[in-house]
């Protein structure tokens, strides 16, 4: 079975009437990328954690500016490919429509993510299974209890798009199914996570993850288990290319490392150990001289992986491909993505203001879980009736994720889980302070 670009393109949207507007001025795609952008998930991106949480310094990168970057090479990506295949799309799609729809999944890939970077996801899941015997989690299923224990920023972003933002589980940001089927990186339930955890649909979606599989021509993979939409592996390779530069990028900001420590590590990338510019010798700073290897080295990067797509093109259609494309692309680029991973493992992460401030995300966390889901839990059981004074304020902040009592309990907690995960790092900080008393 091959995928067909007829199906993975279709211009359907989900949670909107079959008959779609006329094109005026915009693409169908086009409007997907501008629902993403103007939507209040997407701004608050701008104060949440990258990698360093709660920086002092204004050059840092926040999810937000990490996901224009994003952005921004997934379109020159999407673009290239296009270019190359267009001779397998349907007569009325172009290169340019592809890169709008790898921009749009790469503007929204990390619009689920919680305060405090992966430390806020490690942290819920920690917290939920340190409750696993605990009177929250009794009468939930299983496969509940996992998708709480194994809280996903991925899954949550498809949540929050598909759910919660502007039309409230009714259809979300009524993305078009191509750009939905391309956020999925990990197109399956939590049961099949595996040890990292990955995973792009909690129970609550698994009705839609299944829509879309069938809509887009996906290929099953078993149930509630599908392979990826190609133009995934291209959202997956920008982001990764971003990850790889600009964490070391951060580390200088932050004086964690020098510019001559991952000078040879961005030449490798650049795919050119030889470059030499007046820069590095110059007094510039080192912003301006990493800022002069920064873009020959996505510009190489961007080659490499285009290069890796065409060359595993009959495998990704069929589903079968399980690499990376910055891996199985150019060696220099492989083995350069490999050793700036290696070291921002060893020195980056490792940071002292950084773990600190990753313990104190934990604290946060835990005051926030633990007020909320236990007022969620009192809401249920006591069917509204009989709530104390705290747990009905409680409530009441959640505002319209606030659940009535006859929700069910697990859909009660995700409800919570919207409202938490939603908050910018500022806002959990402050809110955990009131809630705990310490303000």
């Amino acid at each position: 079975m091959e995928m067909q670009w007829q199906r993975l393109l279709t211009t359907k949207r989900y949670g909107h009437a079959e008959v779609t507007e006329d094109e005026i001025g915009r693409s169908h795609f086009h409007k997907d990328q501008d629902r993403i952008i103007f939507s209040s998930a997407f701004r608050r991106l701008g104060r949440k954690t990258q990698v360093h949480p709660m920086s002092l310094n204004d050059h840092i990168h926040t999810r937000l500016t990490h996901s224009i970057e994003v952005g921004s090479l997934g379109r020159s990506l999407g673009i290239r490919v296009g270019e190359q295949i267009q001779d397998q799309l349907p007569d009325w799609a172009t290169s340019y429509d592809i890169g709008m729809i790898v921009q749009s999944a790469c503007l929204a890939h990390d619009i689920g993510n919680p305060p405090f970077g992966h430390a806020g996801e490690y942290a819920i899941r920690d917290w939920f299974k340190r409750q696993s015997d605990s009177k929250l989690l009794k009468g939930l299923t299983d496969e509940q209890r996992l998708d709480l224990m194994t809280f996903e920023g991925n899954a949550q972003g498809f949540r929050v798009v598909t759910r919660i933002e502007n039309h409230l589980f009714d259809g979300g940001l009524r993305l078009t199914y191509p750009t939905l089927g391309a956020l999925l990186k990990y197109p399956w339930s939590a049961e099949f996570a595996g040890k990292k955890g990955k995973f792009s649909a909690y129970q609550t979606e698994l009705e839609i993850l299944n829509k879309l599989g069938r809509e887009l021509g996906l290929v099953p993979k078993g149930e509630n288990r599908w392979c990826r939409h190609p133009l995934t592996y291209l959202m997956e390779a920008a982001d990764d290319i971003c990850y790889a530069i600009l964490d070391l990028e951060d580390a200088i900001e932050l004086n964690i490392l020098s510019f001559e420590e991952i000078k040879p590590i961005l030449l490798k990338l650049c795919g050119d150990t030889s470059f030499e510019d007046d820069i590095f010798t110059s007094q510039a700073s080192a912003r301006r001289k990493i800022s002069a290897l920064r873009g020959k080295a996505m510009e190489h990067m961007v080659g490499s992986a285009v290069q890796a797509y065409m060359d595993n093109q009959h495998l990704i259609m069929q589903g079968e491909y399980s690499g990376e494309l910055l891996s199985d692309g150019d060696p220099g680029v492989r083995d350069g993505l490999r050793e700036a991973k290696k070291l921002a493992r060893e020195r980056v992460f490792p940071d002292t203001r950084k773990t600190e401030l990753e313990v104190g995300a934990y604290t946060t966390l835990g005051v926030l879980l633990e007020a909320f889901c236990h007022a969620v839990y009192d809401n249920h059981h006591l069917k509204g009736e009989g709530l104390s004074y705290r747990s009905e304020r409680i409530i009441s902040l959640m505002g319209i994720h606030a659940p009535r009592p006859e929700l069910p309990l697990y859909k009660a907690y995700m409800r919570a889980l919207d409202f938490i995960s939603g908050m910018t790092d500022n806002y959990a900080a402050y809110l955990a302070r009131q809630i705990g008393g310490l303000s």
